[in-house]
Order: structure tokens, then C-alpha cells, then sequence
């Protein structure tokens, strides 16, 4: 009977332990999805009022989307946006695999301490640094210009990355490059024909990391730039959302939101394998 009575409350104890995780998945999901969808109806919302009560909203239209295209800068913005995100993506790829497979591959004086320090660097917020950044930018001549923040965000993402990418390829065996060698390829053969196809996972997750960050950046291109027409995507909805101005096109602001969620939202689908994968791959740490 005791056993039977046990065996019962276990029952009961698993039920309502799923019963509960369940409960909190839901409301979860919807304090995520009932801002997203208020924002998607209200981006076909023929009226312009942020004070809607009803997610689908009535007459349904367009107007928004081509008001937003052809009344104000947004294409030239989505360029803009575009670029420094696509060139961030490309050149930090580029310079973090590199570095990762130097302090990976080689050893040299100050190798252990290179590392030590780039992953202290992690350990600050960004902005910490955007007045010396504002300055150098000044310096040098490159205030509201594009290229600029791509140096920037590059520079930026150097400190985490090479740690994933320098795990994951430590975790390869050096008997690989080995075979190679003997073979008669190069370092840089090495490199490009064999540890790179090898590191495709965690190599794709610091491409869309890269991307990402500069596509939904506000604060250091508000800070960089200054004129209307390098203006990236944050910055351009922001000024059309601005809360003290009675005819801020809120409507439009909520489509314009809608599609720069676009991208993003393809990249994820194509490569969402990869990020847990990237990650896991930079793991270790090594020596």
C-alpha cells in the first residue's frame, strides 16, 4: 500500500512539475509574441496611433510600407546599414580566423599573454571606449563616415572571436597539418584548404554574430555619424519615432521595424544549426 501511494505521488510530482514548465513556456511565449505581433498589425494600421487594442488591425493596408519608402530616407538607409554590415561580416571573418590560427598553430613569446589580454578586453562595455573612439575618428579625419564603423565593430570583435575560433582549432589534431606539411603544402595552404572546411560551424556563427551586431547598432553610428545621408537603420527610425514630435509617423516606424527584422530573420533560419554548434566548437579553451 505505501508503495502503491509513493508510486502515485510520483506520478502526481512529474505531472505537475511539466504542468508548471509548461505554464511558464506559455507566458513566456506570449509576453515575446504579443509585442511582435502589435507591432506587425500595427505596421498595416491605416491610423496612425500606437494606442491599439486589437492586434489585427481593421482596412488592413500598405500605405505605410510605400510611405515609408517613398517619403523619407529609408532606402538609402537600408544601403548604408547594409554595407557596414556585409564588410564587417567579411573583414572579421578574415582577420579573426587569421589571428585565431596564429595563437593556435605557433608558438611565440607573449602568445599566452596576447590571449590573457584579449580576454580581459571582453570583460568591459563597449561604450567605455567611445569617447577615445570619437577622438581618433576625429583625429584621423573619418567623423560621419562609413567606413569608420566598420573598423570599429571589426576591432571590436576580435577579443571573443578568436577564442571561439582558437578552441575549435585546437580541438583539430595537429596531425592533420602534419600530413600536409609533409606533402609539401604551406602554412597558408593549410590554413585555407584544410582547417578552414574543418571550422565551417563556428566560422558561420562569427559571420552572423558580425552581421548582426552593426545591423541593429544604435549607439556608436549615433554617436559617428552626423549627416541624414550616412544615417544607418537605428538611427534614421529613431529620429522618425521621436516621442516629443506630434507628427512622428509611428505607423511607418512600425513597418520600417518590420523589415529591417527581415535579414536577420533569414540569416537565423539559414544558419540557426550553426550557432549552437559554433559555440560548443569554441568551447575549449586549450592550452
Amino acid at each position: 500500500m505505501e508503495r502503491k501511494n509513493a508510486n502515485n505521488w510520483s506520478i502526481a510530482k512529474k505531472i505537475l512539475t511539466h504542468a508548471l514548465i509548461y505554464m511558464v513556456l506559455i507566458i513566456m511565449t506570449v509576453f515575446i509574441l504579443y509585442p511582435l505581433l502589435w507591432v506587425i498589425g500595427t505596421s498595416f494600421d491605416p491610423i496612425n496611433n500606437l494606442g491599439r487594442t486589437s492586434i489585427i488591425p481593421q482596412d488592413a493596408t500598405l500605405a505605410n510600407y510605400v510611405r515609408l519608402i517613398q517619403d523619407t530616407k529609408y532606402l538609402n538607409w537600408y544601403r548604408n546599414t547594409g554595407y557596414i554590415a556585409v564588410m564587417t561580416m567579411v573583414f572579421s571573418v578574415l582577420v579573426n580566423t587569421l589571428t585565431a590560427f596564429v595563437f593556435a598553430r605557433f608558438r611565440f613569446r607573449g602568445r599566452k599573454t596576447g590571449m590573457l589580454a584579449a580576454m580581459i578586453l571582453q570583460t568591459f562595455p563597449s561604450f567605455m571606449g567611445l569617447t577615445a573612439i570619437f577622438m581618433i575618428a576625429l583625429n584621423f579625419g573619418m567623423l560621419d563616415n562609413l567606413n569608420m564603423l566598420v573598423i570599429v565593430y571589426v576591432a571590436g570583435s576580435i577579443p571573443m572571436n578568436i577564442w571561439l575560433i582558437r578552441g575549435n582549432l585546437q580541438n583539430l589534431s595537429k596531425s592533420i597539418d602534419e600530413a600536409a606539411y609533409i606533402d609539401g603544402a604551406s602554412k597558408l595552404q593549410v590554413f585555407v584548404k584544410i582547417l578552414l572546411p574543418l571550422s565551417i560551424p563556428v566560422i558561420s556563427f562569427i559571420a552572423l554574430i558580425s552581421f548582426m551586431v552593426p545591423w541593429m547598432d544604435f549607439m556608436l553610428p549615433r554617436y559617428l555619424i552626423k549627416s541624414t545621408d550616412n544615417q544607418t537603420l537605428a538611427v534614421g527610425l529613431f529620429n522618425m519615432s521621436n516621442p516629443q514630435d506630434i507628427q512622428a509617423d509611428l505607423t511607418a516606424f512600425c513597418a520600417g521595424s518590420i523589415l529591417i527584422a527581415v535579414p536577420i530573420t533569414i540569416l537565423y533560419m539559414v544558419f540557426q544549426r550553426f550557432l549552437i554548434v559554433g559555440l560548443a566548437a569554441g568551447a575549449n579553451k586549450g592550452e
